[in-house]
């Protein structure tokens, strides 16, 4: 008798959003792919490729609906929402309605909208009322996502990301899709641990390789490795998102276990809050950092982690320029931008030409006013390039270089994730050709900055994405939370999901 070929909804839906970021977003933000255009992800660093891979190795048929992705933006606005909701719900139903045997929903976790604060929660409650309570739903996740009660009563299985900076894209779609398989072919009921922790992160403790938030995530590798647990991760969120369940969370998914879950989820919470202390940003003065970088004699890198586009923020901040140019820091200082007008207005000049504009402050007016400066536009470019990481395409909108003084700055018409050196690269600049350089992401991986740097300041600056938590101004999420409240305590329990 020829082997069951079990089918699988395959469907996509991701975007983080930072709370404080004026600017919202929309349905525009988002790149769509529909059924068979998702096959596109085949062979890229992406949940999906990752996931796909698996289908073809274990003989699973995908069923694509529908695919979603926005970079790191604003609050997703009402009728954007509306929109992208209803589509998503609407291909599901289309495939769901054909007969599907599970659901493989590749999210971020870090997504809000206006009116809809769990967007990944109401498309799993839809999508649960349209296969049955029998069909099993595998979910993948980033670690900064915020996985809520609504979403857990929803899913049958999950993964989570094991590194930051993120390079495991394609492995955690591996294990999701590897899970969804196991659901499918043997008589599983799996069982879910959740513990949350009063706690938000962030800082060079949070780097997996190094930092010991990663000593913890290999304890959590270690169960799913030695068969202890289906799957098991530590989520810190994303505290920029300011959302009811915002929060650290630990996560145990195992075979029916219910208290093999439970200890090790506690046990993992346990050592996780005692480092709170040190899972937060360690931030130096603007001034401080301009007088030290002066006497550096090798290259040095500035983090704007405040106006990280890859963490929900403008991308159009300009205090550092601001101060390097007010304290007379004189060596080669390359940064990126965003500013439509600064683009456009050099688009009009052409290549070297000279313009007047006032760069910066173009979005987020409220933090940052427009610095003026005279500036020769030395390329133009159409601002496409694509991520060193996962090689996924970036749209940066018409794109300029200018140069004044001893500064090159690049300068896009669109807000679009800049974590690695992609978009220097695209418009001919080497960021080992320049002293210092402005890097608006908090982390990115070693090879591309902080290998070949001699220093690279944190810098204490304002901005939508500041590690400097307590100025940010929360209002929604759960209270006492640490560092937002230092008194905040922590009895861990456990909340136990079976399906």
């Amino acid at each position: 008798m020829p082997q069951k070929k079990y089918r699988v909804l395959v469907a996509e839906c991701m975007q983080e959003i930072s709370s404080f970021n004026p600017l919202q977003s929309g349905y525009d933000n988002f790149h769509i792919e529909r059924g068979n255009e998702m096959l596109a992800q085949e062979g890229l660093n992406t949940s999906l490729g990752g996931a796909f891979a698996v289908f073809r190795d274990k003989g699973l048929e995908p069923v694509l609906a529908i695919g979603a992705r926005a970079g790191s933006a604003g609050l997703l606005s009402a009728a954007g929402w509306k929109r992208l909701c209803a589509e998503v719900l609407q291909a599901v139903a289309m495939q769901a309605a054909t007969g599907v045997d599970a659901v493989y929903f590749s999210m971020h976790g870090a997504m809000a909208a206006e009116g809809e604060l769990d967007p990944e929660g109401h498309l799993l409650t839809e999508v649960r009322r349209m296969v049955g309570p029998d069909v099993p739903i595998v979910i993948s996740l980033d670690l900064h996502g915020i996985l809520t009660d609504r979403m857990l009563r929803q899913v049958n299985g999950l993964a989570i990301y094991h590194t930051y900076p993120h390079v495991d894209f394609a492995s955690t779609g591996q294990r999701a899709a590897t899970i969804l398989h196991r659901l499918v072919t043997e008589n599983i009921r799996p069982t879910i641990a959740r513990v949350v922790i009063p706690s938000l992160v962030r800082g060079d403790e949070l780097i997996t390789k190094s930092g010991c938030y990663g000593e913890l995530i290999r304890e959590a590798r270690r169960l799913e490795l030695e068969g202890q647990a289906m799957s098991a991760g530590i989520m810190i969120g994303n505290p920029f998102t300011d959302v009811p369940e915002l929060c650290s969370q630990v996560l145990v998914a195992t075979a029916g276990d219910a208290a093999l879950a439970e200890a090790e989820a506690l046990r993992l919470a346990r050592e996780f809050w005692p480092l709170r202390h040190r899972m937060q940003g360690k931030l130096t003065s603007l001034a401080r950092a301009i007088a030290q970088a002066a006497t550096i004699p090798g290259p040095v890198i500035f983090t704007d982690a405040a106006d990280a586009t890859s963490s929900g923020a403008t991308g159009d901040s300009n205090l550092i320029l601001k101060g390097l140019r007010e304290a007379g820091y004189k060596k080669r200082v390359l940064a990126q931008i965003v500013d439509p007008a600064a683009a456009a207005a050099a688009h009009a000049a052409g290549v070297g030409a000279t313009v007047s504009v006032g760069l910066g402050g173009a979005i987020d007016a409220g933090r940052f006013s427009p610095m003026a400066v005279t500036a020769r536009v030395r390329l133009l470019s159409d601002g496409q390039a694509r991520l060193e990481t996962m090689k996924t395409g970036l749209d940066a909108g018409p794109t300029a270089v200018l140069e004044f003084d001893n500064y090159t700055v690049v300068v896009f018409s669109k807000t679009l994730s800049l974590f690695d050196r992609a978009m220097y690269f695209a418009n001919g600049l080497n960021p080992t050709d320049f002293d210092l350089i402005v890097v608006k992401s908090p982390h990115t991986e070693h090879h591309m900055f902080e290998a070949w740097a001699d220093a690279n300041f944190n810098v204490d600056v304002p901005g939508a994405t500041s590690a400097n938590l307590k100025s940010l101004g929360h209002t929604i999420c759960a209270r006492p939370m640490y560092p937002l409240d230092a008194d905040a305590g922590f009895e861990p329990q456990a909340v136990i999901y079976r399906s």
